[in-house]
């Protein structure tokens, strides 16, 4: 099923939220691919990793964790686990799917710096009023967000 929205003056599709993980998820181990990593996107039930990577002569192996978004925002949801969720060798890619006209965006982090930033982040949200002046309610969603772009395309961060 998809939406018609209007980004602009272009007409774009909007895929579900479920066909744009899975996109997400392809277009990296693609892109990893092209660079000469060798990528393996893993089943749906394996807890936290949704692509093992080695370089070429598995001297290096990493976990890939894939949030995706279709809109031009350069932020993503996550939930409260991610705060607790880190290792050396863990990374996530955030994957901006702009529209179905544009290859996608990809920001890449080590999940040490999303876990401080989204705590960071949470944090300073509930102790800011809500518009009206209320007390926000703490919930287990949480935000990535990369307005500036620190992490766009940085994909020796994998030191693959």
């Amino acid at each position: 099923m998809t939406k018609q929205t209007k980004i602009g003056k272009v007409q774009t599709k909007k895929i579900t939220g479920i066909l744009a993980g899975v996109s997400g998820e392809y277009f990296v181990a693609a892109e990893l691919s092209r660079r000469g990593i060798i990528s393996s996107v893993t089943l749906k039930n394996t807890k936290g990793i949704d692509i093992l990577v080695a370089n070429e002569t598995a001297t290096r192996i990493i976990g890939i964790q894939v949030k995706t978004n279709q809109n031009d925002r350069k932020a993503w949801v996550l939930n409260s686990k991610a705060e607790d969720f880190f290792a050396d060798n863990l990374f996530y890619i955030f994957v901006n799917l702009i529209d179905n006209k544009q290859l996608p965006e990809y920001y890449i982090v080590p999940s040490k710096d999303v876990a401080d930033a989204v705590k960071t982040g949470h944090k300073e949200w509930l102790e800011t009023p809500g518009k009206k002046g209320q007390k926000h309610n703490d919930s287990k969603m949480r935000m990535f967000a990369d307005d500036k772009q620190i992490y766009r395309d940085k994909w020796d961060t994998l030191k693959l």
